[in-house]
């Protein structure tokens, strides 16, 4: 089992930037990929990016290309969402994932956190 907590989410104003930490215990972090998703109020939920176990490949969906990047560091167990030039409809729960393909991780999760709230005012 992997548990996994995310934390940084907040109000912000448009144009801001904002990190996301997503902090994992019991397996093995670095024996898993992880990744970003996002949801909306009213839309299912979206994949925003993934990183393989040693941060040697990372994969983003087209519409957050450039403005999100996505890191981890292994040696604590933390997941990161780096998030630049914030806009409206960015506003949705952010929950990180983790799961033993890269490749597939956009498509089946093993674990999920709870999620953290960003909001983006105009």
């Amino acid at each position: 089992q992997v548990q996994l907590v995310e934390s940084g989410g907040g109000l912000v104003q448009a144009g801001d930037s904002l990190r996301l930490s997503c902090t994992a215990s019991g397996r093995t972090f670095s024996g898993y990929a992880m990744g970003w998703f996002r949801q909306a109020p009213g839309k299912e939920r979206e994949f925003l990016a993934a990183i393989n176990f040693s941060s040697g490949s990372t994969s983003y969906a087209d519409s957050v290309q450039g403005r999100f990047t996505i890191s981890r560091n292994n040696a604590v167990n933390t997941l990161y969402l780096q998030i630049n030039g914030l806009k409206p409809e960015d506003t949705a729960v952010y929950y990180c994932a983790a799961g033993i393909s890269f490749v597939r991780l956009k498509y089946n999760a093993n674990y999920w956190g709870q999620g953290t709230q960003v909001t983006v005012s105009s």
